[in-house]
């Protein structure tokens, strides 16, 4: 079944369910349908069609969504983007897509802009859903409906998400209609969603968490409750007044909500599930999430956009941090960790050592490959396997415990010594409020261990944190030898830690030097 066939499916199961809300905009489902399929008329009247790529640029809103499974109408493929990204990414990302049309709101209207400039994109293909010069959103809704679907083949191209980029271009990840539907399937069973559960709609739509939820919600006939952006205290009381039942969120959300003043006050009554996913969450975040949110369902998801599901675990009081056993549709090894990328499938490692984290590509919810990179392809595909860069190692009992990126792994003195135990040993710390841990290069040991803070108060300082390591179970070895107070630790638009950043010096320090112990 293509995606947009399984849209009209989910109306005819109950065409007067809430299906999205947007501020004071609310939508059922056979109402959505209405807009939805006026907007795929206007597309077609200007040219989209199956294959075609349709960019956009803009926040979780209404219109957004709509465009999505507009697309899924045409068989054409969906491509967002950060709409945060520079003229230049998006520039990139116009051309590298072979994009047939660039769809903006206000929050991207200048780059956008700049960047259809730059590329000498087609004008009249150009359209703004806040107001300019170009083509309106509105006036594609004026547009005669399509009578449904076109039909996708399940092969066909439905979404291309592109990667961070964490080093060079982005890359982009296209998948087929029945990776999309398998995985939205694979999180509803793993997760244990149940129908009509609303769920918060703040991660991203150009990432893929944020689409994981979108379709889950509508398979299931679940309310989309749309954020824009992210306010910690908005979340709170949505929560309660939308009765939102499903929290699928990076932990760096889950920290700000429950570090809010409003959450002693806040309802959590309606939330039943809990999930985190795209980093790790300390051992004091997750006793706090369970201390708070109390939900029957609290589990760490990992996977990727190449492959949406790799491992769940859905018992982390018992093992904390676990990121669990392969999930459905999944086969997972711990190779031998090569940064060269010269391991084999077959080099696998015994429990308790640590190696990359290698998926299976038999898995019906991976991709192919990527977009236009065959020397992507080499690097992270072989033997049938997907090499995700992750590293990290599985107990006895077969469940994975991750340790970090191959690139972010610090070689200080001849030691491994791998970020997030660290962070996890000074999130434990009441003076610190968010913490990360980098390598930067130091002449005598190569790289020196060095945890960039966001103060919990005036009282947090080096001696007292390097006090904290000393008196924690961390080896001596492994503790910072630096330490560099910031207002802020630089994260992406979907919550996740940019290391990278902090190693290029890009952050506002609290004080005038770095301490080194």
């Amino acid at each position: 079944m293509d995606l947009g066939s399984a849209f009209d499916a989910a109306v005819a199961r109950a065409p007067g369910a809430l299906a999205f809300v947007d501020g004071e905009h609310r939508r059922d489902f056979v109402g959505w349908q209405v807009d939805i399929r006026r907007l795929a008329g206007g597309l077609a009247a200007r040219g989209i069609g199956r294959g075609d790529h349709v960019l956009a640029l803009m926040s979780n809103r209404y219109e957004m969504a709509s465009l999505y499974w507009a697309a899924q109408m045409l068989g054409a493929v969906f491509t967002p983007f950060n709409w945060r990204a520079s003229a230049d990414e998006i520039a990139y990302v116009i051309e590298d897509a072979e994009a047939r049309v660039v769809v903006f709101d206000a929050g991207a209207a200048d780059a956008a802009r700049a960047a259809v400039v730059q590329t000498g994109f087609d004008p009249d293909a150009v359209i703004a859903v806040d107001g300019g010069a170009e083509t309106s959103f509105a006036s594609l809704l004026d547009a005669a409906p399509v009578a449904g679907p076109v039909g996708a083949a399940e092969s066909d191209i439905c979404l291309m998400l592109y990667t961070s980029g964490t080093t060079g271009r982005p890359k982009g990840v296209p998948r087929s209609h029945r990776a999309e539907r398998t995985a939205a399937l694979s999180c509803i069973a793993n997760l244990r969603y149940r129908p009509r559960d609303a769920s918060l709609g703040v991660m991203p739509l150009f990432h893929t968490m944020g689409i994981r939820i979108l379709l889950c919600g509508v398979m299931l006939n679940g309310a989309f409750i749309a954020m824009r952006a992210f306010d910690a205290g908005k979340a709170l009381k949505l929560i309660g007044d939308e009765r939102i039942a499903a929290l699928f969120l990076v932990p760096t959300l889950f920290h700000d909500m429950l570090a809010h003043p409003d959450c002693a006050k806040g309802d959590f009554s309606p939330v039943t599930n809990v999930a985190y996913a795209g980093m790790a969450m300390t051992g004091a975040l997750e006793r706090r999430c369970r201390e708070v949110l109390r939900p029957e369902i609290f589990a760490n998801y990992y996977g990727s956009s190449e492959i949406f599901t790799f491992t769940l675990c859905d018992h982390l009081d018992r093992k904390p941090g676990c990121a669990g056993p392969a999930g459905i549709n999944q086969i997972i090894r711990v190779v031998t960790a090569d940064p060269e990328g010269k391991a084999t499938p077959d080099d696998v490692l015994p429990p308790g050592e640590v190696g990359e984290v290698i998926a299976t590509m038999q898995s019906p919810e991976a991709f192919t490959g990527y977009w236009k990179r065959p020397d992507a392809d080499a690097r992270a595909i072989r033997g049938g396997w997907y090499f995700t860069g992750d590293l990290g190692y599985v107990d006895e009992d077969g469940a994975l415990f991750l340790s970090g990126r191959i690139d972010d792994m610090i070689i200080s003195g001849g030691e491994n010594i791998h970020p997030e135990e660290v962070e996890d040993t000074l999130a434990d710390c009441a003076l610190v409020r968010q913490a990360a841990v980098v390598g930067l290069p130091d002449e005598r040991f190569g790289q020196l261990v060095t945890a960039f803070i966001e103060p919990a108060g005036p009282e947090t300082s080096a001696g007292a944190l390097d006090a904290h390591c000393r008196a924690s179970a961390l080896a001596r070895f492994k503790r910072p030898r630096a330490y560099v107070f910031v207002a802020a630790l630089p994260r992406s638009a979907s919550g996740k830690l940019l290391r990278r950043l902090l190693r290029d010096g890009a952050y506002e320090t609290l004080t005038d030097h770095d301490i080194t112990l």
